[in-house]
């Protein structure tokens, strides 16, 4: 059982000391945040969507722009495409699951806004399809993947792909760059010296 610990640790700790040394995925994680901070500056948003352990990134992404994450500072508008059961339920009752973010992104999309999509595979269809719209929106895409980044990579502006087909150690490595990413918007967005020292509070 040890062996097991070790193993996975190593295992995940080698991922991301991969995207440690990648100078462009780290290139790309500052050009999201720029986009995203100058598209929220314009009164415009980020939508957030993904499936699975993604959707729970996508929720918790949110969290940190619309509460905080290190600073106290305004909220940031940011909305994740996963929470709302009567939505997804009725998209995908009515059309498909595959529609379930497209038709969000429909509704309440609108030119200049940010489109995250979250996928390990990088070949999510709902994530495709909702991509897709986007880009004949007008509204910003990034797409965060693995896998070499899958169908995703040619549909996204932006492209944050982990180093890995392993789809625990690719949630692992999108975790700490979410948070990243939404520390580099709120320099963007704020300025160096905006807000207090980082708040280390308990959960």
């Amino acid at each position: 059982m040890l062996d097991l610990i070790k193993r996975q640790l190593t295992q995940s700790i080698a991922t991301m000391t991969r995207v440690l040394n990648d100078e462009g995925i780290h290139a790309a994680v500052v050009e999201a945040g720029r986009i995203t901070a100058e598209a929220m500056k314009s009164g415009h948003k980020l939508m957030v969507c993904g499936n699975g352990g993604s959707a729970a990134d996508a929720q918790h992404l949110v969290a940190e722009f619309v509460s905080r994450l290190t600073i106290d500072r305004p909220a940031l508008r940011a909305v994740a495409l996963t929470t709302d059961t009567s939505i997804l339920t009725a998209i995908g009752n009515d059309y498909s699951y595959d529609n379930v973010f497209e038709r969000q992104v429909e509704a309440i999309g609108m030119p200049g806004d940010v489109l995250l999509a979250i996928s390990t595979s990088g070949n999510s269809k709902n994530c495709v399809k909702a991509l897709k719209l986007a880009g004949t929106l007008g509204i910003h895409t990034v797409a965060y993947t693995g896998n070499n980044g899958g169908a995703m990579a040619a549909l996204a502006d932006i492209n944050v792909i982990i180093p890995s087909d392993t789809t625990m150690n690719i949630q692992e490595s999108h975790l700490a760059l979410e948070h990243i990413y939404c520390m580099v918007v709120e320099r963007f967005y704020f300025g160096k010296d905006f807000g207090q020292k980082p708040q280390h509070l308990a959960e």
